[in-house]
């Protein structure tokens, strides 16, 4: 992770969320953001490999969709693929798997500010469930919801 994550700040930067200050500034820093992401039990953090090479990240979070129910829900907290490795299917196939080894009720959020970021993850949900989700518009995000164990016709 730690050899894309400079890449992944750099594709942040320009879209002016405000979400990642300067690296240098105190409690912002790459080892204190990698030690807040190791330390949240709810996250699950992968690496994405190419050819055994890390290519990109993801950080499944996890928790109940409600206290008396046994149905877990996800949400991809983060989701990055370096540069050179997009468009050639490399982010639709980890996702599909992503998707295949935490099923349950999922919850995938887009910034509006990031037309790409849109249009993949509604190309991957929507060939990944054949269409079957739900898609919402609020506060300048957007926001897919499916249900990964129901398996459709791919």
């Amino acid at each position: 992770m730690e050899s894309v994550y400079r890449d992944y700040l750099n594709d942040l930067a320009p879209l002016g969320t405000g979400l990642f200050p300067a690296l240098p500034e105190f409690g912002h820093r790459e080892p204190d953001q990698f030690a807040s992401w190791f330390a949240d039990s709810s996250a699950q953090l992968l690496t994405i490999l190419k050819d055994d090479s890390p290519v990109g990240f993801a950080m499944v979070r996890s928790g109940r969709t409600q206290p008396d129910r046994d149905a877990l829900e996800f949400s991809m907290a983060e989701f990055f693929i370096a540069r050179p490795w997009r468009r050639r299917g490399v982010g639709q196939e980890a996702v599909r798997l992503i998707f295949d080894r935490f099923s349950g009720r999922w919850h995938i959020k887009e910034y509006l500010r990031n037309p790409q970021a849109v249009a993949f993850w509604r190309r991957v949900v929507a060939d990944y469930t054949a269409g079957h989700y739900q898609e919402r518009g609020e506060s300048g995000e957007m926001h897919q919801y499916f249900n990964s164990g129901i398996r459709r016709n791919r």
